[in-house]
């Protein structure tokens, strides 16, 4: 099963953030599960990204957000 990677820069295009948000989530204990290849190769997987846009879908702007708790 393959599935494909994005880089960084792609990865934040999907979720239409910034590469330092990314590279901020990492640091602080990545919510975004991400991949390391070698010791400075950084991927994320399609799979990944889409479960973590699921976890942000509120009902109500009353609702605590992942984000708001960090």
């Amino acid at each position: 099963m393959t599935q494909q990677l994005l880089n960084s820069i792609q990865a934040a295009k999907y979720l239409c953030v910034s590469k330092a948000f990314l590279e901020r989530d990492r640091w602080a204990g990545a919510r975004i599960p991400f991949i390391k290849i070698g010791s400075r190769a950084v991927r994320y997987r399609v799979s990944d990204l889409n479960a973590f846009i699921e976890k942000q879908v509120r009902h109500s702007t009353s609702e605590v957000s992942v984000l708001e708790v960090i």
